[in-house]
Parts: structure tokens; sequence; C-alpha cells
């Protein structure tokens, strides 16, 4: 009789390459290796990739957030499984009778498993927000804020506030759930956020960004421990590396407003986005930055447009990224040169910026903002932030310090490119 495969998969946010002795590339008790990183390198993007083995250009992830044609609407950070198209990597071991578990990744809400956790907190209509995680089984999060001593705090899992201490209870939820018999699964993936906090804040090179890294190394190997303890092998993994910025922000709808191709609402003196009317629109995400053009006469001028912006590298057509070539592509994509990054304002006064501009509020704001990470709204001042994400395409040649890493247990080589994944389809 063969036994199934017992896993604990843990994906390591901001965990790169450059951040490790590349002479003793050891964390948590193992030992890492290199992988070659999808495109984009995103959190979302890359989650979907690991849980299909395909590119963004099948199961469609193509940014932390979609812009929605039928809407006219970017939506940033939706949770619905259904946005990652394509057979998942465990499909046929859950048919032989394994089971699979997700905690804190995105896009798990509905995701046809055994076992879910995930934050999803209530807005009020009246303002202000009510705390909570979506749990499947129902009870689940009940019980793990009964077994840890405390409910999960969402202000530590991005804001200003943002800490170890996300990653401190996902660890102690994700030791409990090994401990239930009842709801533990064969293979289990997890999530340790809070290296990119300080990496993002900060910079790589920063004490605070090593701190981060050592820290790291506590939480795995306390993992570690509780994985061998129930007879799991562990995997480590991180989806994408930080560097310095080196300049300031790019900001495309700027541009395309000054242009003409991108109207504005003036509403109580403050700027919103006319995107039922408008010609040309930038979804910005870090490096990339997604243009959704609904006529095809202005997709060469506003190529043209942007090509020209100080900080950009390339600006493709959709066809021309087989990665990325995918509808819920912009008809053009533009990349950063390095060090660069793009931001989604498209006002210059702050007196214009939409209410939602000097809040936490990720689901209102058609892009990334990683101002979010501050007390002080840097990009309304024009400011550079310390570092920020690079994706294979913004930078050739790549340099392999910017690779993310992958881990094995002492005595194995490490994961090529996440073919050790082969595993969690098959009995031994």
């Amino acid at each position: 009789m063969t036994e199934k495969p017992k896993w604990l998969v843990v994906q390591c946010a901001a965990l790169g390459w450059n951040l490790f002795d590349s002479e003793n590339p050891e964390l948590g008790g193992m030992n890492f290796s290199p992988l070659t990183p999808v495109t984009p390198e995103v959190t979302c993007s890359a989650q979907a990739s690991f849980r299909t083995a395909a590119p963004a250009a099948e199961h469609g992830m193509i940014a932390n957030g979609l812009y929605h044609r039928l809407l006219r609407r970017p939506l940033f950070w939706e949770q619905s499984s259904s946005q990652v198209a394509g057979p998942r990597i465990w499909d046929d071991f859950r048919k032989q009778g394994g089971t699979v578990g997700m905690m804190f990744w995105q896009q798990s809400l509905g995701e046809d498993v055994d076992l879910v956790v995930s934050p999803r907190p209530i807005h009020k209509h009246s303002g202000g927000m009510i705390q909570d995680c979506h749990t499947y089984p129902d009870d689940l999060y009940d019980r793990l804020c009964a077994k840890i001593g405390r409910s999960f705090n969402l202000m530590h899992y991005w804001g200003p506030l943002a800490s170890k201490k996300s990653t401190e209870w996902i660890v102690a939820a994700t030791k409990a759930v090994l401990e239930m018999e009842d709801v533990r699964p064969d293979i289990l993936l997890t999530y340790l956020p809070h290296l990119d906090y300080d990496t993002q804040r900060n910079g790589p090179d920063h004490p605070k960004a090593a701190l981060a890294f050592q820290q790291s190394d506590a939480y795995l190997r306390e993992l570690r421990e509780a994985a061998e303890a129930k007879g799991y092998q562990l995997l480590v993994w991180g989806d994408y590396a930080m560097h310095k910025v080196t300049g300031p922000a790019i900001f495309p709808n700027r541009a395309l407003r000054n242009d003409g191709l991108l109207g504005v609402r003036h509403i109580k003196g403050m700027a919103y986005p006319n995107l039922f009317a408008a010609r040309a629109f930038a979804m910005a995400d870090h490096e990339v930055a997604h243009i959704y053009i609904p006529d095809d006469a202005d997709i060469e001028p506003t190529r043209e447009l942007l090509a020209g912006l100080d900080g950009v590298d390339r600006v493709f057509r959709r066809s021309e990224l087989p990665e990325l070539d995918h509808p819920n592509s912009g008809e053009l994509i533009a990349f950063a040169t390095p060090g660069r990054w793009f931001a989604y304002p498209w006002w210059s006064d702050p007196k214009e910026a939409p209410d939602f501009a000097t809040h936490v509020d990720i689901h209102n704001k058609p892009g990334f903002d990683a101002c979010e990470l501050f007390f002080v709204r840097r990009i309304l001042a024009g400011q550079r932030h310390r570092q920020r994400r690079r994706l294979p395409y913004a930078v050739p040649p790549r340099d392999p310090r910017d690779a993310p890493p992958g881990s094995a247990p002492p005595g194995r080589t490490g994961p090529q490119n996440l073919h050790l994944l082969s595993d969690l389809a098959c009995t031994r």
C-alpha cells in the first residue's frame, strides 16, 4: 500500500536570493538554491503559477489586480479563486484521496481544497472595519483563535503597522492546523509575509531587512520542527527579490491625462478618473504597467507617448510578450528601467488627490501603492521610495541575485524550478 506524500509548502514574501550568503545559502536549517522566476514577479502571479504550473498567459493573473473591461474598473487583491484559470497541480492527488489546504494564499476563496484560512474583514457602510478571517471548515478560525489566544490583526498584515506579528500569528496557526487530526491536510500551503515589509520600506541592504531575514530563520526552524514531528516534508520558496530604487516614480496616467487620453471628473475639488470615456488607462503594479486602450487607433500614439517617459525601458504590445499574452493584459505593457517603478496617480496637485489616496485602501486604489507602508504620504510629494521590486523583463540582462530561492531539506539539492512539486500529484 502506497503512502500519500505529506508536504508543508511555505512561501516567504520577498525572500530573494540576494539576501543569502551565496557560499552558504542556508536558512532555517535548509539549503537553498535560486529559482527561475515567473513573469511578473508579484505575489498573485507567482502563487497562481505555483498552483497551476502555468504562466500568466494561461492562468490569467497578470498582476496583483485585474482590469475588468466590462466594468471598466481595475480591482486589486480580490480573493475569488475563479480568477485563476486552469487545472491545479494537486487535482490528480485529490482524486486519489489526498487532501490540500491553503493558509493566507491569495485567490483562495472558493478554491476546491479541503482547508482555507484567509483574511476577510467586513467593511462597514458607516466607515471602519470588522476584522475577521474566512475559513473552511467554518469553525476553524474560532478554533485557531482559541488555540493561539488572540485573533488575527489585519493591521499587522499590511499598512504602516505591518510587522512580524502577522507572521507570528500565521506560524502559530499553521502549527495548530498540523496538530488538528480532523482537518490536517496532506499538503498544506502557507505564507510568511513579514520579510516584505522592511525590505520594501528600507531596501534589501538595510539592517532592518537583515533582521527580518534572521527572523525568517527562526520561523522556518519552528515550522520545520512542527512539520517533521507530523511526518511532513518542508518546501520553502520565495516569489520575488527586492532591490534599491535609483530614481523617482514614473507616472504614466499623468502623461495620459496631459495628452488628453485620460479624462477626470472633479468632485469637491478631487480628481477621479473617468474610465468610461478613457482612451487609455495605465494599471500600475511595481515595475510593470498594463495600459488598456479600447480603440486600436490609439495604441501606437499611446505607445510612443509612454516610451518617451523618463524611466520607461520598453513598451510592448501584448502579443510581443508570450508570458503575458492573455486577454486580461493591457493592449500595451510597459516595463520600467532598473531602479524605477510605476505609480498610479493621475494628478500632480495634492489638492486633487482622491479621498482614498491618503489612506490604506487596497481595493479602491486602481494600482498598487507601497506608500501604504508609511504614515508619511511620500508619493503625493513626488519623493522616492527607497526600493522596489524588479521584474525579469525590466532589466535585461537580469542579475541572478534578483532571483527568488527555493529550499530543500538537508542532504538534498534544492528544487530545480519547482520540479519537486511533481511529488504533490504522485504517491510514493
